[in-house]
């Protein structure tokens, strides 16, 4: 009897014990503190057309990277879900609501066995929206370091992205306010600093948050062409309501925009404002005015960023 009380009490205290690390752990941010010299080190940026690797949801989509790679010359493949956490990925497509649906494209190759292939020269990974449900309740942290860890274990001289996507415009808290906090508060302790832990290397970063904070704040304090507030960056549902997640093609040419200047370390100024889906046919263009200076903020974004690892 006295052997089965100690081990309840046993067991008790140490669950006690398990909770006040978590309540701690909540409580204090990572700071990556341990991980900050890893961003000391000048980055290597490539010489040519990389094979990217792409692993998300519905923010990421067929036509992001698509567009992606019109503007870069580069071959790549993915891996989609809807909504999908980055821990239920990891699960593997029977935890991956609309697996099948999403990944119904030559362009598919499963996860792991890509990564484990070895093949890929960059790996852009990111979480799920609510992020800070998904922190709270799907595990983020140690998924991000599980990805991270076999990415680098696949192709050790390859490179890691976070793509840092955004909240609902109708978020109760304020969309453009919001935007640089959660980079600070969220992206960055319980997503970039645990994968670049697991990784051994920089995580590197790309903003796309960040850059369409600049996008939004000019736009809507004096215009740029004929952008002039943020709804006109965000799709429209079947009866016509504003969707208040999903980009358009304009909202998907400045994220590919992003993603071309962190990967490449180069310029996206120039590159052609016309392109087409993943389906061939042509997304609606911004005019040339509007896609020149779009360009012009995503450099000066992604340049003034030094998690993205580009020399000024």
């Amino acid at each position: 009897m006295r052997y089965l009380v100690a081990v309840v009490v046993a067991a008790v205290l140490l669950a006690l014990i398990w909770l006040a690390a978590a309540w701690w752990r909540a409580k204090t941010p990572d700071s990556g503190a341990d991980v900050q010299a890893l961003y000391q080190a000048p980055r290597a940026l490539p010489q040519g057309p990389l094979r990217v690797y792409h692993l998300g949801h519905s923010l990421v989509g067929r036509d992001m990277p698509a567009m992606l790679a019109q503007m870069a010359g580069h071959d790549y493949a993915l891996q989609l879900g809807w909504g999908a956490a980055l821990s239920e990925h990891w699960r593997g497509p029977d935890a991956v609501n609309g697996y099948a649906q999403e990944n119904a494209t030559p362009r598919h190759r499963e996860a792991h066995e890509a990564l484990k292939s070895g093949r890929y020269d960059a790996f852009v990974m990111t979480e799920m929206v609510r992020l800070k449900d998904a922190i709270a309740y799907k595990d983020s942290r140690k998924a991000v370091a599980d990805w991270a860890a076999e990415a680098t274990a696949g192709n050790p001289q390859g490179q890691i992205f976070l793509y840092e996507s955004w909240h609902a415009l109708d978020d109760p808290e304020d969309w453009l306010a919001r935007l640089p906090r959660d980079l600070e508060t969220l992206w960055q302790p319980d997503l970039l600093w645990p994968a670049a832990r697991a990784a051994g290397k920089p995580v590197w970063l790309i903003p796309v948050g960040q850059v369409l904070h600049a996008v939004v704040a000019e736009a809507e304090a004096q215009g740029i062409a004929e952008l002039t507030a943020r709804e006109q960056l965000f799709a429209r549902n079947p009866d016509g309501s504003l969707d208040t997640i999903h980009p358009n093609d304009l909202g998907l040419y400045i994220v590919a925009l992003a993603h071309y200047a962190v990967l490449y370390g180069r310029s996206p100024v120039g590159l052609p404002n016309q392109l087409n889906k993943a389906d061939g046919t042509p997304a609606a263009a911004p005019s040339p005015e509007l896609a020149r200076r779009l360009q012009e903020i995503v450099w000066q974004v992604v340049r003034d960023q030094p998690l993205t690892g580009i020399p000024r």
